[in-house]
């Protein structure tokens, strides 16, 4: 097996719980066209995937629809939902003993780059990172397989096998297995975030942690 240097990490659910900010915010888009959503744990579904994506598979939106739920998703989300989040225990130190141990560790999240970028500098995380990588704010580059090569590109590095098989990408839902797949690298399924046992066995990533713990241990050792 390749040793893994670069090690790519999704965000929401990942390296943060954005809970309370994304699922508030998709609420607020909700009220916009006359939705009333009481528990904001059936939002849930919303962390992780494209949020055009899922207004249109829960909601039935239409494309116009769906964009325009994102922009007034924005509304509440980049004056408060941003910061209503909350960092996962062990995770700066997970991310200090790869640095300490030679991985290069990226960002690669489906949210908008300037948002991702402001919520790692919020927890005092970015430092840690050599590149943070996202969606741009048109949505043009969404999908996490066309974030990865955003990351890859703008690092510096080819998509030859050789350097994919040093790569690995790290997050907790199934597009994030699945857009590493499509690009050609590994991933480690997480389930301490917002997918489960069962969509992580449905997704089959190349290696499921279960703990901050366990995924720490189990990096130093790719």
């Amino acid at each position: 097996m390749n040793q893994k240097d670069y090690i790519l990490f999704d965000l929401d659910g990942t390296l943060t719980d954005p809970k309370e900010g994304i699922t508030k915010s998709v609420r607020h888009a909700l009220n916009h066209y006359g939705i009333q959503v009481d528990d904001l744990d059936t939002l849930t579904p919303f962390i992780g995937p494209p949020l055009t994506d899922s207004y249109k598979k829960y909601y039935g939106f239409s494309d116009e629809q769906a964009w325009e739920g994102v922009l007034v998703y924005r509304e509440y989300f980049s004056e408060r939902g941003w910061h209503e989040n909350k960092e996962y225990p062990g995770i700066k130190e997970m991310l200090d003993a790869l640095k300490k141990a030679g991985k290069v560790l990226l960002v690669a999240t489906s949210k908008p780059e300037e948002f991702g970028r402001k919520i790692l500098e919020y927890f005092g995380m970015a430092g840690y990172f050599d590149f943070i990588g996202g969606a741009d704010m048109e949505e043009t580059r969404v999908r996490k397989a066309d974030v990865i090569r955003y990351v890859l590109e703008q690092y510096g590095l080819d998509r030859t096998p050789e350097t994919l098989a040093r790569c690995v990408m790290v997050g907790d839902r199934e597009h994030d297995v699945l857009g590493a797949r499509e690009c050609g690298m590994d991933c480690v399924g997480v389930l301490y975030g917002y997918g489960d046992r069962q969509e992580m066995d449905g997704c089959r990533p190349a290696w499921i942690a279960a703990t901050v713990d366990e995924l720490k241990d189990l990096l130093l050792t790719l």
